[in-house]
């Protein structure tokens, strides 16, 4: 399963092991959800700025938000795509992230860790707009960073 990653941001390090941490919580995701193995998921690192840009442009929310999700899967299949799905982009900004951290009391890893499952659930088709499936994408999220975060 591709899983692409870029950093675009200089503000927050990024190891090998904090990526092949977040390798392994998209795979949990997909597994768990029952998708291919082929199926190729974009994991973009950017700054609380860049964040801001696409917060405006996508959603018309003035500020930088802590993850944002680009679903491909929305409309009918191209002829071709079965055997390797393009789920979509999964954008973090890692100064939000560090920030949320501490104000949550716990590490940068599980921050971001938390934010790539929730990202991988909506590219999914999950969201939270009402109580319901709040609680249906939360309990999702814990099973799955339960997977890994041992």
């Amino acid at each position: 399963m591709p899983v692409l990653v870029s950093n675009l941001q200089d503000r927050v390090p990024v190891d090998d092991d904090l990526v092949q941490m977040l390798t392994g919580v998209i795979e949990a995701a997909l597994v768990e959800e029952g998708m291919a193995k082929e199926a190729e998921v974009s994991l973009v690192f950017v700054d609380d700025a860049y964040m801001a840009e696409l917060n405006k442009q996508y959603r018309n929310i003035d500020g930088p938000t802590d993850v944002l999700s680009f679903a491909m899967l929305e409309g009918e299949q191209l002829p071709g795509d079965e055997a390797e799905p393009v789920l979509g982009d999964i954008v973090i900004s890692l100064e939000t992230a560090r920030r949320q951290a501490r104000e949550f009391g716990h590490g940068f890893e599980r921050e971001v860790a938390y934010l790539t499952v929730h990202g991988v659930l909506h590219l999914l088709g999950y969201d939270h707009m009402d109580e319901t499936g709040k609680k249906a994408m939360r309990a999702k999220e814990e099973k799955i960073l339960g997977q890994v975060l041992k």
